[in-house]
């Protein structure tokens, strides 16, 4: 039985899993437990900057390889149990031989206002949300997930949709080698910030990783990235991508890394890019309650269409976890990060986000079964165009989301959720306030 699911809004606006990392970190492997980190690894690398999404998403559950899973506490960076970590043997009604399916279902009921149907338009509509899935483990060391979501708008300003999420992750070591594998595929056709609209977008996304311990202070971590977004109203990109870290450990709870990494994106309107990034990060266990890890290092990005002058960027990030008691778990990140937008310019220049963002997040269990989970966020996007010059899009964005969940009959839950949103954007027809209230129904085996 999973004991407990926290989720938390990505890049503040999109539900998902704890374990991601949001400040991009590449998770060493420890020499006296080299598969404790591979779930890590395999997460917070290869995905593309998630778009910022207006409504409040249903929880989703983890999806690592039981084998990843099994060693992910043994990690002695971490500070809180990994999302939907499993204690004891998992009973499944559906075994046949080496594969396990654990099918779920849910319902989410969702009543907000300001949600944007075009641009300067927004309004209030109710959403309805049905989303069978199910998880499969094929052995220990492979996992597919699925989730169709059917979504039915009550105001005939949107359109209903059927979206589609499936991901194949692996995870095995050999000798000194961890190796790792993650294929995604996401169809969605959501009310998006950016746009400022309901938005057809499909993205696909593969990551190859290896970390190599190569003695007992040092270890490489490696992996190459394929990214690819479409959309039917916006801008295309396809983006391939490699970032290589050089570890060093100066003691089990503190370490250190050196990391340098390139990529290339190919767009269909304005001007393709390459990029190189050159970091550096550190890692620290302060003590059981505590554990802190920042980076930080510098980004150039180069147009290869219009002469426009190289774009340098700062890059950072940090995060801290606290865990006073038992049962209590407080976050606060920073992020700052550089991706490719969706949107091109009215002169037909494609455009980059420069992302800064903040968020604080409280987990607390109540009461032996309820599970209270707060986050506050904020985030400022800049839109420069790939003539190098301001777009004239800045946007200031507030968030406060809270949940409280309930768990029954062993595999059942609901949840009770609140949103506010709140996006101050220098570009008419992008500025909006938001509150959405609803209810989810779920259960998995």
């Amino acid at each position: 039985m999973i004991e407990h699911i926290h989720i938390q809004p990505r890049k503040i606006q999109t539900m998902h899993l704890k374990l991601t990392n949001s400040t991009g970190f590449h998770w060493t492997i420890p020499r006296y437990c080299p598969r404790a980190a591979l779930g890590l690894f395999l997460l917070v690398v290869g995905h593309p900057l998630a778009a910022q999404e207006v409504l409040m998403p249903p929880v989703q559950v983890p999806n690592t390889p039981p084998a990843v899973q099994e060693y992910q506490q043994q990690n002695p960076m971490m500070v809180f149990t990994p999302a939907g970590f499993i204690s004891g043997r998992v009973q499944t009604p559906f075994q046949w031989g080496p594969l396990a399916l654990h099918p779920r279902a849910s319902y989410q009921f969702l009543d907000g206002t300001g949600i944007g149907s075009t641009v300067s338009n927004h309004t209030s509509t109710v959403v309805q949300s049905i989303s069978p899935g199910f998880l499969l483990n094929i052995g220990n060391h492979w996992t597919i997930d699925y989730s169709p979501t059917w979504n039915f708008y009550s105001s005939q300003l949107f359109r209903d949709n059927l979206d589609q999420n499936v991901r194949l992750m692996g995870g095995t070591t050999y000798e000194d080698w961890t190796l790792g594998l993650s294929q995604s595929y996401v169809k969605s056709s959501d009310p998006e910030v950016e746009t400022g609209t309901q938005t057809d977008e499909e993205t696909y996304s593969t990551a190859l990783n290896a970390s190599y311990r190569i003695n007992t202070k040092l270890s490489l971590d490696m992996g190459v990235n394929q990214d690819f977004i479409f959309t039917t109203q916006f801008e295309n990109s396809r983006q391939w991508s490699t970032t290589d870290w050089l570890n060093y450990e100066f003691w089990p709870r503190l370490d250190s890394g050196l990391g340098a990494g390139f990529g290339y994106v190919n767009v269909d309107i304005g001007s393709d890019m390459t990029y190189e990034r050159i970091e550096a990060r550190v890692r620290w266990r302060i003590s059981d309650k505590v554990g802190l890890q920042v980076h930080g290092g510098a980004e150039i990005r180069q147009f290869l269409g219009g002469g426009a002058s190289d774009l340098v960027n700062p890059i950072a990030g940090g995060s801290i976890q606290y865990q006073p008691f038992e049962f209590t778990q407080l976050s606060l990140n920073a992020d700052r990060v550089v991706d490719v937008s969706v949107l091109a310019t009215a002169s037909a220049e494609s455009q980059v986000t420069e992302t800064t963002s903040v968020t604080a997040d409280l987990n607390q269990r109540l009461l032996g079964k309820l599970h209270l989970n707060l986050e506050g966020g904020y985030n400022t996007v800049n839109y420069v165009g790939s003539g190098g010059t301001a777009t004239g899009r800045t946007d200031d964005y507030y968030t406060f989301n809270a949940r409280l969940s309930l768990q029954f009959l062993k595999r059942a839950t609901a949840s009770i959720f609140y949103q506010y949103s709140d996006n101050s954007s220098t570009l008419a027809g992008y500025t909006f306030t938001s509150n959405q209230t609803g209810i989810e129904l779920g259960y998995q085996f």
